[in-house]
């Protein structure tokens, strides 16, 4: 009886501290005790816990995509063009809207988790895996029918043969992402994604070894490369999922619910809103390699591009690192109803990413063509590399800045605002203004890539200009209330077992 009775008493006082998990201004009384530097201290703490393995992971997962075209292109030029344009081209497409849609569970976990409504968060995981495995499904349709589209577009029909070969062993990979976009953006919401910078290092060294003993002692050619990289997406989804069972998060997984099935409209919009904020900025620099083909020396000038987009993409795991940190940071101070805490934040990540930008664009600009031949042996690549080189410099150090202040609007929720932003800064003024430069000024591939940066400067202005005008104790009410209107009860039986 006794023991009853205490379990009842535990129970009401965790209700009524989650009633009140995000009650205004929590802790920020003995914010006032701290100095500057102790603030600074803890937030970084709190930064790098999630910015670190995130950037980690993400050079991972890139580095599988690299061994992979590294092995195919030993096996022979047109496996080597296959894979580039089903990676660079649906692939990246896809990519976007599932990466996109997943983002809304960052803005969803990460004030959950602020507010201490710790069981939404499986809930919320639930969700987006239903609707991420949805989207799958509608994508599809494009990785079986690859070749017939391809050729519909002029594509050579070699290429076009061997792309939809391809096309079909990325299946599984497709239905990869739904799942680890999903546990990746629910494990660092709460500060627990270790785990994934473990998983990625130990497949990514699989990669290696698999990669070599198919391919090159078994002779399974680009078979062998697939079924390697098929094995490298699964084997970390199949440990952050033991870890997320088995009790790796016994605060936020307390097992399925029918509640996943409830309010799916809402989180779809929030979802969609998401989707559309991403794709519009995963998609910029796909364009840009598009307009480039159709220039004078167009092989020079993809050469060139390719190795600075290459670059590029290397230093945007960095970048990407600090989106993500930047919204679950601003996502987790929103939720816990500490304005200024989340204004710290911004203004710290926003530093220590730009701070790290600078040496790198110092370093782009010191060391130019050099770096070129790395990737050729061709020094008309070379030159046409360095010419490129102050773009690539300065795309770099926008790139400091403007993945930030993409991570802050999906912390706050702001991603149909960030949508309208990119689709004007990126597609009325960038690539318009890039044609111009490119094909009517006759600047080439710089022209189109001064315009594109130009539109990326503007895009990162105004949200700058959002960011510093934003009344952050409403966003903090904002927060609360899509918290409570989507709030679900743990069942009692549930409680009860966690408390035994």
């Amino acid at each position: 009886m006794y023991k009853e009775k205490m379990k009842e008493s535990l129970l009401s006082q965790q209700q009524h501290k989650e009633g009140e998990g995000e009650g205004e201004g929590e802790g920020e009384e003995g914010e006032e005790e701290l100095t500057f530097g102790e603030k600074l201290w803890r937030e970084n703490k709190k930064l790098w816990v999630v910015a670190g393995p995130s950037i980690f992971t993400r050079f991972s997962t890139f580095g599988i995509i690299v061994i992979s075209q590294a092995f195919i292109g030993h096996i022979g030029p047109t496996e080597l063009a296959g894979f580039a344009l089903v990676s660079t081209v649906l692939v990246r497409f896809a990519n976007g809207i599932l990466l996109g849609m997943a983002s809304a569970l960052e803005t969803l976990c990460g004030q959950s988790f602020g507010a201490k409504r710790y069981h939404m968060l499986g809930i919320y995981l639930q969700r987006s895996w239903i609707i991420l495995f949805i989207s799958t499904l509608m994508i599809l349709p494009l990785f079986i029918f690859t070749t017939p589209l391809l050729r519909l577009l002029g594509q050579d029909e070699s290429i076009a043969e061997m792309a939809g070969t391809i096309a079909k062993w990325y299946i599984p990979i497709m239905f990869s992402f739904m799942w680890s976009f999903t546990l990746q953006m629910y494990l660092q919401s709460q500060s627990r994604n270790l785990i994934i910078s473990y998983l990625a290092f130990a497949t990514l060294t699989i990669h290696i070894f698999l990669c070599w003993l198919l391919t090159i002692k078994l002779g399974l050619g680009l078979a062998g490369v697939m079924i390697s990289m098929i094995l490298a997406m699964w084997i970390p989804i199949l440990g952050q999922l033991g870890f997320v069972f088995f009790g790796g998060c016994p605060m936020t997984w307390t097992g399925f619910s029918s509640s996943a099935f409830e309010d799916l409209w809402e989180v779809v919009k929030l979802s969609l809103s998401s989707g559309v904020m991403l794709c519009l900025e995963l998609w910029y620099n796909t364009i840009l390699v598009l307009l480039t083909g159709h220039m004078k020396d167009a092989e020079i000038a993809l050469d060139a591009l390719s190795i600075c987009l290459n670059i590029n993409g290397w230093q945007m795991m960095i970048s990407v690192g600090f989106l993500s940190a930047a919204g679950v940071r601003v996502a987790n101070e929103l939720g816990a109803g500490s304005s200024k805490r989340a204004k710290f934040a911004i203004v710290n990540v926003a530093v220590t990413s730009l701070v790290l930008g600078t040496v790198f664009f110092i370093f782009f600009l010191l060391f130019r063509g050099n770096l070129a031949y790395v990737f050729t042996d061709s020094l008309k690549v070379a030159r046409a590399v360095a010419d490129l080189s102050s773009l690539l410099a300065f795309s770099i150090l926008l790139n400091s800045i403007q993945p930030v202040l993409s991570g802050v609007a999906i912390g706050a929720g702001w991603q149909s605002v960030v949508a309208y932003v990119n689709i004007t800064c990126y597609y009325i003024i960038g690539i318009p203004l890039g044609a111009v430069l490119g094909y009517v000024l006759g600047l080439h591939v710089k022209g189109i890539w001064i315009g594109m940066l130009i539109g990326t400067g503007v895009q990162t202005l105004v949200l700058i200009y959002i960011t510093k005008r934003t009344d952050w104790d409403k966003q903090v009410a904002i927060a609360r209330a899509r918290l409570n209107k989507w709030y679900k009860e743990r069942p009692a039986s549930d409680k009860t077992q966690q408390l035994a």
